[in-house]
């Protein structure tokens, strides 16, 4: 009898000092808080909208693999632990939270001058799914073309000269001699 009580306040001060140790392990989201998919429109004007398996890629990468330190759970990261580490789940954690769509307007550019920030280098809203989408999928051998994911547009067309607007044949639109 004196031993089963020893073995419920043993499992009872583990269970108690898991919670207070490591919270941000326990309470942060996970997989099945998130969207089957999730409808990327960004440049909707050049190319189709890029419908994202959200729920397929769940099985093949933590949450903290694209939203950084976002969902709660550890930061591993040994620069973004720096100032990140214990960081609280977030609001929300989609990516235009953190990286802006127009990252060269002049509220941006402003500050940048602030010496004390260390973020200057943060990607814009477009390379932020570019560097982690085209990087793993690389490592993975994954599509990593641009048309491997995204439709072009008319207007896409038009701008890169291809498709219905591409030069005809014989002719340049280099512009070289």
């Amino acid at each position: 009898m004196r031993t089963r009580k020893k073995i419920l306040r043993t499992a009872l001060a583990l269970a108690v000092g898991t919670i207070f140790i490591a919270p941000s392990q326990i309470w942060c989201m996970d997989a099945s808080d998130a969207p089957e998919s999730v409808t990327i429109d960004l440049m909707a004007e050049l190319y189709g909208p890029v419908e994202f398996d959200h729920l397929m890629h769940t099985d093949v990468a933590s949450c903290q693999d694209c939203h950084h330190q976002t969902t709660g759970g550890e930061v591993t990261d040994p620069s973004c632990a720096r100032c990140h580490r214990g960081t609280d789940e977030g609001d929300s954690v989609g990516c235009s939270e953190c990286h802006v769509t127009d990252r060269f307007n002049a509220t941006n550019v402003k500050a940048l001058e602030d010496p004390q920030l260390y973020h200057f280098d943060k990607p814009g809203l477009k390379g932020a799914y570019h560097i982690n989408c085209i990087g793993c999928h690389k490592t993975v051998d994954g599509p990593t073309g641009c048309q491997d994911c995204h439709t072009m547009t008319d207007a896409g067309e038009k701008m890169f000269s291809t498709g219905k607007h591409a030069p005809a044949k014989g002719t340049s639109s280099s512009g070289h001699h």
